[in-house]
């Protein structure tokens, strides 16, 4: 079988000798060996390789296209991203082992530069003129990378627009990092096997899962910190709503809830921005470049987050839009520099290589394993032995469910089975928080009103890694939640698991404790605080109203004044305190 991949007849052994053609070809770990002895055994036309996201497909992928060049099997390449930025990625590891693809291609262009070997194109590129790319391919023995392959689902005109342009491929290897789609669309040149039950499932070559790349240190274990908080709302029917994060309810009041904890005029998001930022200064002793990302739901939002990193931070957040022609320059600036945080919405939530991210922020409306997997896989990318990734996410059943099944490996199911909601395993097809947003926006269309984030405010919740759940909960600032940012930020997985379950001993001990003292103490009076909570909620709502200031500002100044928790955790005499620090502003005393 190795005859046949090599058409020049040319005789190599399974372990290919290094060629100073190849430039500064890495090492090849341990699964990329295997997947690749595995393609020079088959010699396929078509191949699919299933890695976890930084288990290093990029290299695989150039590996093959070296050899099968060298061989004289292929004399053209044409790489299929998802992203404009991720051309310039791929071109540039191509660089390094001798191989020229040309990234500014363009559609008009006709033909590439004679000094390169092939181009790298997005999928949108080859939908919009398929028969143009289809006369390339036939033009040369051409061998076509389908980077992140999934999305040659996303519409049915990029679909068709791939097969058509690659089906006179002489080979064509495609690759994934993440779920498959939730959806029912085929995707191009992905082999579907029937199982047991008569569902069409897809089927891979070879694959990599998380779990396995954890073992082999290839990746980094993750850190899940959830935070809940007290949300209010008011509807577009004009109900004011007030619910707990993550506890549940309906799927609306789940999915209005998330809505105001992401509202960048909350309390909710500039605590976890602050929490995320100490846990970035720890991980920082001890990893000095590591760097931060916040996903955001959209433009408005990124810009508003930006903007607190920046007052928190004393340093400029760099800022990824999708409209910006700077994106990619800006991330590649930023991953070659050591500043702190950078914001996104989507561009860098798939396939962006930025080694030195070590804490997110999931931020965002979008819920579907998918997307999660892609975001998670921007903080995996493993470094050195024992570097650890946080991630802060809001406290909701779904995000909660996806965290704790990361190492969950999936095929891509033609023929969906039915599911209904009470099934635990059943994860809707899309966000929760999506499908609110749309039914808002219609609701909003017939009454003229829109959904009005009031308040929220943030507490910590617990801690998500390899499957269990760690963590009493605390108020922000207290000692449960620095026990957990704390952590050092090199550490194996062994050794995060036993510090989590040794920091839950001792939370369940002063958690007992505490209970202990209470028991002893007077009794809370839960309709005075009621009345207080209410009471220095109108009182803002006021202040707000003359001043111009968000709410949110608001609790936070009067935190900062007169110390303590956040309201849903205050006491009386500390809601008291607020009041009366309210009334002294009203008649314009300091």
């Amino acid at each position: 079988m190795t005859e046949a991949l090599f058409s020049v007849g040319e005789s190599m052994p399974p372990a290919y000798p290094e060629r100073a053609a190849w430039g500064t070809a890495p090492k090849l770990r341990q699964w990329q060996q295997e997947a690749l002895q595995l393609y020079i055994d088959q010699a396929p036309r078509d191949f699919l390789a299933v890695a976890t996201p930084g288990a290093g497909k990029t290299t695989f992928a150039l590996r093959i296209a070296r050899m099968l060049v060298d061989a004289g099997t292929v004399n053209r390449i044409t790489v299929v991203a998802p992203t404009e930025h991720l051309k310039s990625q791929w071109a540039d590891a191509a660089a390094r082992i001798g191989l020229s693809l040309d990234p500014n291609f363009k559609n008009s262009d006709g033909r590439h530069g004679a000094g390169y070997i092939g181009v790298a194109v997005t999928y949108a590129q080859v939908a919009s003129k398929p028969l143009l790319h289809r006369a390339k391919t036939e033009a040369a023995r051409t061998l076509v990378i389908l980077d992140e392959v999934h999305h040659g689902g996303d519409e049915l005109s990029w679909g068709d627009g791939i097969r058509e342009a690659f089906e006179p491929a002489t080979r064509r290897l495609a690759l994934t990092g993440t779920p498959f789609r939730s959806d029912t669309a085929a995707i191009p040149f992905v082999d579907y096997v029937e199982d047991a039950e008569g569902i069409r499932r897809s089927k891979a070559d070879y694959t990599y899962g998380y779990g396995d790349a954890l073992k082999d240190n290839v990746v980094r274990p993750v850190l899940f910190m959830a935070y809940s908080g007290q949300m209010r709302w008011r509807t577009s029917a004009g109900e004011e709503m007030e619910a707990n994060l993550g506890e549940g309810f309906t799927k609306d009041i789940t999915a209005h809830a998330w809505r105001t904890a992401l509202n960048p005029d909350g309390e909710w998001i500039p605590a976890v921005l602050s929490a995320a930022d100490r846990r970035l200064t720890e991980v920082r002793r001890t990893v000095p470049d590591a760097g931060g990302l916040v996903i955001a739901t959209d433009h408005d939002d990124a810009r508003a987050y930006a903007a607190q990193l920046d007052r928190l931070t004393g340093e400029k957040t760099t800022v990824i839009l999708s409209d910006d022609p700077k994106a990619s320059s800006r991330i590649e600036e930023f991953s070659a520099g050591d500043s702190r945080w950078m914001v996104a919405v989507r561009m860098v939530s798939e396939g962006v290589d930025v080694p030195r991210l070590s804490v997110g922020v999931y931020a965002t409306s979008t819920s579907t394993p998918l997307f999660f997997a892609q975001a998670v896989g921007r903080f995996v990318r493993s470094r050195k032995r024992g570097e650890v990734a946080s991630v802060f996410l809001p406290s909701v059943p779904i995000l909660m469910a996806l965290a704790n099944e990361m190492e969950v490996e999936r095929d891509h199911a033609l023929d969906r089975p039915e599911k209904h909601v009470e099934d635990p395993d059943f994860i809707p097809e899309e966000g929760l928080l999506d499908e609110a947003n749309r039914e808002e926006k219609a609701s909003d269309e017939l009454t003229k009103q829109k959904f009005e984030a009031l308040h929220s405010n943030a507490s910590f919740d617990r801690v998500l890694f390899d499957g269990g759940e760690f963590g009493t909960g605390g108020a922000i600032g207290s000692d449960e939640e620095h026990d957990f940012l704390g952590i050092p930020g090199l550490l194996d997985a062994d050794q995060v698991g036993v510090l989590l379950r040794q920091r839950q001993a001792e939370h369940v001990k002063r958690r007992s404790s505490a209970s202990e003292q209470a028991s002893s103490a007077a009794v809370v009076d839960h309709r005075r605080l009621l009345d207080l909570r209410q009471q220095l909620a109108k009182n803002v709502s006021a202040w707000a109203a003359r001043t111009g200031t968000a709410h949110g500002s608001i609790h936070n100044k009067l935190r900062e004044v007169c110390g303590g928790p956040p309201v849903a955790q205050a006491s009386a005499d500390q809601l008291d305190a607020r009041i009366k620090k309210l009334q002294d502003w009203f008649v314009g005393r300091k």
